[in-house]
């Protein structure tokens, strides 16, 4: 049986970050790198998922300011997809804004994917958007302190 394991990632694991989002995002989904990699990865906090000692999934979490977190970069390899990785980096994701004291988390969901963030507690608001040339909502999710018991 596999281990999955979910962690805040070291400087030295950035290099599988870059190549599992370069994968999903670059070349599954066509993202430009110039988008991609937007210059904001130094300013925020890093998860790296794990089968066994293989890398296979990844989230960042940005600090807006005191009370609002964004998770982005959410990225799965298609090998390991439907074992509830993604699933797992959001809840850790999660966690971290709430040691943080964080109020809210917002995210720009890919539209396809929303019902993972449903399942979470995730609002949507507005209409469905353009970004990187995929199809994207923005939802919200008010947070408490007892979240994660």
């Amino acid at each position: 049986m596999s281990q999955i394991a979910i962690k805040t990632a070291s400087p030295q694991e950035w290099q599988y970050i870059q190549e599992i989002r370069r994968a999903v995002f670059q070349e599954e989904q066509g993202v430009d790198p110039a988008l991609e990699f937007d210059g904001k990865d130094e300013i925020a906090q890093q998860i790296i998922a794990y089968i066994d000692t293989q890398p296979v999934g990844t989230a960042r979490v940005r600090y807006l300011d005191a009370k609002t977190a964004k998770i982005e970069r959410l990225a799965v390899l298609s090998i390991a997809r439907g074992q509830g990785i993604g699933k797992r980096l959001m809840q850790k994701a999660i966690e971290l804004a709430i040691e943080k004291k964080i109020q809210e988390v917002v995210i720009h969901a890919q539209e396809y994917i929303k019902l993972l963030y449903q399942q979470l507690d995730f609002i949507q608001e507005g209409e469905t958007f353009d970004e990187a040339g995929i199809p994207h909502v923005k939802m919200r999710k008010k947070l408490t302190n007892n979240e994660c018991d």
